[in-house]
């Protein structure tokens, strides 16, 4: 996913424009500022990118998560599905305004198998928060008729899949709000960041407001704006909004090369019989970060991904023995080890969850992840669709 592979001259002088300036904070200090305002432009930018009405710029992904689900009321005693395929984020951000996350089942899209969320569904359930894992997205058709069906919000986790679309529409803006992560290690960087987007005026104002401590920025004089509501402080500085600014702008061309990486790798898998490859539901385009497959059995899977590793292939996931991305390693989540005291409301109604996950593990433990990295010359993408190519082989014999 790394746009950190391309960081280059543009987005030094970017960031060097803020220093010069001395203005590292987003909001106030306007005649310093020599009519940059880094964050306003990443989010019209973004906006338009992602064809809504609003784009709100905070300090990471996990902010993004944590202000949209806040900015939509969701708080005490409601519950979010969530999938058992994700990065721990995902259920933290719930976690911190109080509401429960109620982890779900995914299928052959590694996302949330929307049978299972019919069946999680419950009088106490807000919102379903599809995953966007590794580039590609969630039967968000059928989510959208399950959340519609039962006055739901659907909240579009695409911090790993910037750049995807679905049915014409870039991934992040098919549901209420969509968010995505900035950091070091995403399609685009910030260095750190974050950011949300949404179609509703309502949720767009409470988000800017919440991030900045309820500041409702109305006015020229920070001292004196109005505080609506309380808030906490995720806001972004100018200096990564300079950098995310330009990566933005090179978003496209980060894009072609992960495509023609991506390509040439699941060309290799096609031409292997016993391989299956990750469904991407129909109307959908990936992001092509990661390119993902089955094996025929849990064995086979780990082999590989130790054999690969053996050969210098780097890269290879296996997200099965993962300590932050499956469920089957997240213990601190299951027994809700949390260094404050949880509520004991919280605490009854989560150990009422689902604790087996048996059609998540049936994919996630046959499924291989390859990173597509875009520094790759023609050298090392030959070597590496080579070595590919006889791990895998190896393997299914």
């Amino acid at each position: 996913m790394p746009g950190f592979e391309r960081f280059g001259a543009a987005e030094r002088e970017s960031a060097g424009e803020v220093l010069e300036s001395g203005v590292l904070m987003r909001y106030g200090f306007d005649g310093m500022r020599k009519g940059r305002w880094m964050a306003r432009e990443m989010e019209h930018d973004l906006a338009r990118r992602m064809q809504t009405r609003h784009a709100h710029l905070v300090s990471s992904g996990t902010a993004a998560l944590t202000v949209a689900l806040a900015s939509a009321g969701v708080g005490a005693g409601d519950e979010v599905i969530v999938p058992t395929f994700t990065f721990v984020a995902s259920f933290e951000a719930v976690l911190s305004v109080g509401a429960i996350p109620v982890l779900c089942d995914v299928d052959d899209t590694l996302t949330l198998d929307p049978g299972a969320v019919k069946k999680a569904i419950t009088a106490k359930t807000r919102v379903i928060m599809p995953v966007h894992m590794c580039g590609s997205m969630a039967d968000l058709r059928t989510l959208k008729a399950i959340a519609d069906a039962h006055d739901l919000l659907l909240l579009e986790d695409a911090c790993q899949a910037i750049g995807g679309s679905y049915e014409g529409k870039p991934l992040g803006s098919y549901g209420h709000i969509g968010c995505f992560s900035f950091d070091y290690v995403k399609t685009i960087t910030c260095g750190e960041g974050g950011g949300l987007i949404t179609n509703s005026d309502e949720i767009y104002e409470r988000a800017q407001a919440y991030s900045d401590h309820g500041h409702d920025h109305i006015g020229s004089d920070r001292g004196a704006e109005g505080h609506p509501h309380l808030g906490y402080n995720y806001r972004i500085g100018e200096v990564n909004a300079a950098i995310g600014l330009v990566q933005l702008g090179r978003l496209d061309e980060f894009l072609d090369v992960q495509k023609a990486h991506y390509t040439r790798l699941r060309a290799v898998l096609e031409s292997l019989e016993g391989v299956q490859l990750r469904r991407v539901p129909e109307g959908g385009i990936e992001n092509y970060s990661f390119l993902n497959f089955f094996m025929p059995n849990e064995n086979k899977a780990r082999y590989s991904a130790k054999a690969l590793g053996e050969a210098g292939f780097d890269g290879a996931f296996y997200w099965y023995d993962n300590n932050w991305h499956y469920h089957r390693k997240w213990d601190h989540l299951k027994n809700l080890e949390s260094l404050s005291p949880l509520s004991e409301a919280l605490v009854h109604q989560f150990q009422a969850n689902p604790k087996s996950f048996k059609a998540s593990d049936h994919w996630m433990g046959r499924n291989l992840s390859v990173l597509v990295k875009l520094s790759w010359d023609e050298k090392e993408l030959q070597s590496r669709c080579r070595i590919l190519k006889e791990v895998v082989s190896a393997a299914l014999d």
